[in-house]
């Protein structure tokens, strides 16, 4: 026999992505997926609305694998006898467009969008969103294309869009529900904000963009009111809120004393924090009670007019002050951090800001007008300043996580903004009690994870100050402060 002979036929190869093509054709021929809706009871359902894709950039490879399994779980419960009628969407707000249309523009922020027709703000906006509007539709038709070419079974014929106005209302008359529930409410309350997109931020997005960085931290002595050479001295790694301070908080429960640290200079921290800021050496020290602290006045480092007050520039109890590190008393800015903001509420300091929502010291804070607050060379002139004024103790670098925009990478502040929210911490307990009902897959994002962010839910701050986006339903009143929700514009 010959070696011809022996050898078995060779098979053509399986052409996969012909036989996938074949399939799609034989489901688009048959309408297999209309019929696999149109043939199960009504009675039956399982709710399916596409979370969705926002079509002004191109889909990409992580978008096949979400909307597999995005479309693995409606056939799962097709194949249980389901109605499973699964709408598509189109995301078509936000800032992520704003971000795009900036881009193709060549322009950077809110100001600038502004100033497109010049001089012309109302002129300005109304250009901006009909781009915004123009280019949201950009690759509608590649993600279609893909949609189909994936086997994704979504009905695309009548999809929800989110810049109609049947979709709007759909979001006002649940905001109505809120509001007429009282868990829709407006504060003047800290957020983490970008300046960049001037815009907060969820506490969900924030854990979007950690990032480790080194800053400077410096200790700062506040001269005390009629104490010569006697100083409160502060830790911060925050320098640009230092125009801002308007007090400094302590510890009750913890030990204070006066450490004479040179021939005129006294300076006041926690026993806990003097080795770790003065080192090993055996310096002159007399204690000084919580309650005598709370009696002293300092000078402030900057003279800022708004800032001034019967209660400014005084030292006040805080359970949030520690001496795991600085100095035990820690340098207070209302308008720039939560536990601030909750002190000055709590003793009635000034609420007043020294920053814009621009991210550019005020035109009161002297010597940085206009200048960027949270910024390297900024803040190098502000350390120089106390420098010369000899109130700059000591600078060191200080290596920690750092939360920036996950859209557009610029640092976040916590930043006092009248905002809109929604009192999720009023449902916390039905969260939980719920969320311990769902099957998750993996089991342990249940209490993991998942659990964690339910049972520490803040509330929900909904307010975002830009332009391309679904309005608030809220009227307000300047004459009387009235505020109403309104539910559609029926």
């Amino acid at each position: 026999m010959s070696s011809e002979e022996s050898t078995p036929q060779s098979q053509s190869p399986l052409d996969l992505p012909k036989a996938e093509e074949e399939i799609l054709a034989f489901w688009e021929r048959e309408r297999i997926f209309e019929r696999s809706v149109e043939e199960r009871p009504t009675e039956k359902q399982f709710v399916f609305y596409e979370g969705p894709p926002t079509a002004n950039a191109k889909p990409a490879i992580h978008h096949v694998l979400g909307r597999t399994f995005k479309d693995a779980i409606p056939r799962y419960k097709t194949m249980q006898g389901f109605r499973v009628e699964r709408k598509a969407g189109w995301d078509t707000h936000g800032l992520p467009v704003e971000l795009q249309v900036e881009k193709a523009l060549g322009i950077s922020g809110k100001p600038q969008i502004e100033n497109i027709v010049e001089g012309d703000v109302a002129a300005s906006i109304l250009k901006f969103n009909a781009l915004c509007k123009e280019s949201v539709w950009a690759h509608k038709e590649e993600w279609e294309r893909l949609t189909k070419r994936m086997g994704f079974w979504l009905d695309m014929s009548k999809p929800y869009i989110t810049l109609d106005n049947d979709y709007i209302e759909s979001v006002w008359w649940v905001l109505k529900q809120v509001w007429d529930k009282e868990l829709l409410y407006e504060d003047f309350k800290v957020v983490p904000y970008c300046f960049r997109c001037g815009t907060a931020l969820s506490s969900h997005e924030v854990a979007l963009g950690y990032e480790e960085v080194t800053d400077q931290s410096i200790y700062v002595k506040f001269a005390v009111e009629g104490r010569a050479d006697t100083y409160l001295l502060a830790w911060t790694t925050t320098p640009w809120t230092l125009p801002g301070n308007v007090a400094l908080a302590i510890n009750p429960t913890v030990t204070y004393s006066i450490y004479e640290v040179g021939p005129k200079e006294k300076l006041i921290v926690a026993d806990d924090r003097a080795a770790a800021v003065f080192g090993e050496a055996d310096y002159k020290r007399t204690p000084i009670s919580s309650d005598a602290l709370q009696t002293l006045s300092y000078k402030p480092l900057f003279e800022v007019k708004s800032l001034r007050s019967e209660r400014s520039y005084k030292v006040y109890p805080a359970d949030f002050v520690t001496t795991t590190d600085g100095t035990g008393i820690v340098h207070t800015a209302v308008m720039y951090g939560e536990d601030d903001f909750q002190l000055g509420n709590a003793v009635g300091l000034p609420k007043q800001h020294t920053v814009d929502v621009n991210g550019l010291f005020m035109a009161e804070v002297p010597g940085f007008a206009g200048r960027k607050a949270k910024d390297a060379e900024t803040e190098k002139e502000i350390v120089g300043q106390l420098e010369q004024g000899e109130l700059l103790f000591e600078t060191q670098a200080y290596t920690h996580t750092y939360p920036f925009c996950w859209r557009c990478s610029t640092p976040l502040i916590y930043y006092a903004k009248r905002s809109w929210f929604i009192r999720m911490s009023a449902l916390r307990d039905r969260l939980v009690e719920n969320n311990a009902t769902v099957n998750w897959v993996p089991e342990h994002l249940r209490d993991g994870r998942f659990g964690e962010w339910v049972r520490e839910v803040k509330d929900w701050a909904l307010s975002r100050d830009r332009y391309w986006g679904t309005p608030l339903p809220i009227w307000h009143c300047d004459s009387c402060d009235n505020k109403q929700c309104i539910g559609s514009f029926e």
